[in-house]
């Protein structure tokens, strides 16, 4: 498959990007050379492999929670640089436009 200017421009305009003359040149060369490796990947003789649904065969080893000790309110507000009671205060962060 050829790349032409085009696609590249579809492309940046989905990704709401912008190419001068000369990058969209160096993209339209990287592309192909990617789908022409992706080519490549059809001529691999595949009869006998199944197919993998992870890549290693590990299975996750899943731990149960375990609750250690808990902080109290007072230990927890310690580091923090500004409270209100027991509160965290903490600059605002979103406005209201």
């Amino acid at each position: 498959m050829k790349i032409n200017r085009e696609a590249i421009s579809k492309l940046a305009s989905l990704s709401k990007l912008k190419f001068n003359d000369n990058e969209m040149d160096l993209i339209s060369k990287d592309l192909s050379k990617m789908l022409d490796f992706i080519n490549q990947l059809e001529n691999l003789d595949t009869d006998g492999v199944e197919p993998l649904i992870h890549i290693n065969e590990e299975a996750n080893n899943w731990r149960e929670d375990q609750i250690d000790g808990m902080l109290s309110q007072k230990a927890a507000l310690s580091n923090s640089p500004i409270k209100d009671g027991t509160y965290f205060k903490l600059p605002k962060v979103l406005d209201k436009d």
